[in-house]
């Protein structure tokens, strides 16, 4: 539970509430004025209908009911009228404002740090972006204007009751104590009890995916019971929180039930005791009654959408919370000086005190090709994410041009060094639409050479519109070589004087692999590269050969010198090619 992003408090709550209020003001206050005119033309009626009573105590005509009656009528068409716009105008604003949160979200999820994101893991995410955004979406189309209409109709209907006759009004709040009671009760342990549920819910989301996504994986290593062993945990921790969230509701909501029940009950024995002993007159007994029988179906109403708003809040401290994620760099207008990538005293740690990385130092030349070798862990990826800027180092610097990378915006910094890994994504649009992601505004020119430069040409026309075809999800399904060829066709259309390639073509069959390296090298002459790879063909044509192991370098320097030294990179060499 730790590890997941963080939730917002109560006062960031009611400060993002507030500013999202502020923006829609007006449609606000037209909100407020026409629920309150509907709810204002709904309470014509019971004093309408306790002057009929009285009329009819005490001698009445035909002429003088019908009157009464279109009275009647003519209320119940205003009170039609005022709340088809008022809902119509409630609909409308939260459109607007769920439009206006979930953009905002989106900003902030894409602006999150990747150390973060990998940190939490991608479970709290998708759980957030998924059943917390539903879960918005509902309270805000819904239960925000169900319980405003709920509570202004109950606010006028007591008022009106009091109008009538004060005295006779008192049953109204017959119910109030025990209303109070029972609702701090609830709201006491409603937001630690439904936080618990969604935070379980993620957990066994993140669970769920990581097991469909290493099913191969678990299957060849016959961890199959202990991940469904871990599944079940899960399951049991989202059933405990489903069922304490169940107990809060099933104490509080027979307590509010009891609460607007009872002054129907005290309105009617309290109202009959008031005529018998002169205090009241039949007519506005009949009123109040009235009243109070009809308040309990927006007070019904509003403890009903109080439990779903309760939901909603904890999605929405968890949308909010979002922005609580502290940026992990703070970007700066200094200007690299020259090309030069540098690293100096690099270290590194996934978890607080355990270090992979340990005082690594590494200096560039400009154009220079380095091949970063070693045993799998050793530390090459993460050396390779600290090179290309996507995380800042625990202690040490990546510098370029004498700037730090973590100092350089992020459009800037990608314009200058880029990485890119053997995980690449395939956007839903057509093959150009994916390579003008890289340079929008880019020529049919620019594209096809970009395709060619990785040998994507012949395949790319080759679909069945040719570069016009859909592809990613939903569309014409993309091999992970071809998809892996797409993403390096971008890394050409975006330029970058340095690249960090992290095994970009392990994808691909050794000969392709091959292929597409030599067909790179006219690409990438005349810019920094490091390749981390496992096919030390790599290293063997670059112009050094860094080798890490157990998070250290251990050497560098050529391959002839690195070879001819009998050290690691040796050992590595003469295992590797005695299997080739």
């Amino acid at each position: 539970m730790s590890n997941l992003l963080p939730i917002a408090t109560g006062p960031e709550l009611r400060e993002q509430a507030k500013l999202l209020g502020g923006r829609h003001r007006r449609g606000l206050a037209k909100m407020i004025l026409l629920h309150a005119c509907a709810a204002g033309t709904g309470l014509a009626g019971p004093p309408v209908l306790g002057r009929l009573v009285e009329s009819v105590r005490h001698g009445t005509t035909t002429g003088h009911i019908d009157r009464l009656v279109l009275i009647l009528a003519g209320f119940l068409v205003l009170q039609t009228v005022f709340t088809f716009f008022a809902r119509r105008a409630s609909f409308v604003l939260s459109e607007k404002m769920f439009a206006e949160l979930r953009e905002d979200f989106m900003r902030r999820v894409l602006a999150l740090p990747l150390s973060t994101v990998e940190r939490a893991g991608t479970g709290d995410l998708i759980s957030r972006t998924t059943a917390d955004v539903d879960s918005m979406t509902r309270t805000i189309r819904f239960a925000l204007p169900e319980t405003m209409i709920a509570a202004i109709t109950a606010t006028l209907t007591v008022a009106a009751a009091i109008w009538v006759s004060p005295l006779a009004a008192l049953p109204c709040i017959a119910g109030v104590p025990v209303l109070i009671l029972g609702t701090r009760w609830y709201l006491k342990r409603a937001p630690a009890g439904y936080l618990w549920e969604r935070a379980a819910y993620a957990t066994l989301a993140g669970t769920v995916g990581e097991t469909v996504d290493g099913g191969r994986t678990l299957e060849a290593l016959g961890l199959n019971e202990q991940r469904v062993q871990r599944i079940d945990d899960d399951l049991r921790d989202a059933y405990r929180a489903e069922r304490r969230t169940l107990f809060l509701r099933t104490v509080w909501f027979p307590s509010a039930e009891f609460s607007y029940v009872l002054p129907v009950v005290a309105a009617l024995a309290w109202g009959g005791w008031l005529v018998s002993a002169g205090h009241a007159t039949l007519g506005q007994v009949t009123a109040v009654a009235l009243y109070v029988v009809q308040l309990a179906d927006p007070v019904d109403r509003l403890i009903s959408w109080l439990d779903e708003i309760q939901v909603g809040a904890t999605s929405f401290a968890r949308i909010v919370g979002i922005a609580r994620v502290e940026p992990d760099r703070t970007a700066t207008d200094e200007t690299p000086g020259d090309d030069r990538l540098s690293a100096t005293d690099l270290h590194y740690a996934y978890v607080a005190d355990r270090d992979v990385l340990h005082g690594i130092d590494l200096d560039l030349v400009p154009g220079e090709r380095v091949a970063v070798v070693g045993p799998s862990g050793a530390g090459k990826s993460t050396l390779g994410r600290l090179l290309a800027g996507i995380h800042p180092p625990r202690r040490g610097r990546v510098e370029i041009g004498g700037v730090r990378l973590v100092d350089l915006p992020l459009d800037t910094l990608r314009k200058e060094v880029a990485l890119v890994t053997q995980e690449q994504h395939v956007f839903v649009g057509t093959v150009d639409e994916n390579l003008l992601l890289a340079r929008p505004g880019a020529s049919e020119e620019q594209l096809h050479d970009a395709l060619c430069a990785v040998d994507a040409d012949e395949w790319a026309n080759a679909l069945p519109e040719g570069r016009q075809t859909v592809v990613g999800a939903g569309g014409h399904p993309l091999t992970p070589a071809q998809a892996q060829q797409l993403a390096l066709a971008r890394l050409v259309l975006a330029d970058p004087h340095t690249l960090v390639l992290d095994e970009a073509t392990s994808l691909l069959d050794p000969r392709a692999a091959r292929h597409l390296e030599r067909s790179l090298a006219s690409v990438l002459e005349g810019r920094t590269v490091v390749a981390i790879a496992h096919r030390l063909h790599t290293a063997h044509d670059a112009d050094r050969v860094a080798v890490v192991e157990h998070g250290l370098l251990e050497e560098i320097g050529t391959h002839d010198e690195l070879v001819a030294r009998g050290g690691s990179y040796a050992a590595l060499w003469d295992s590797w090619h005695s299997e080739n």
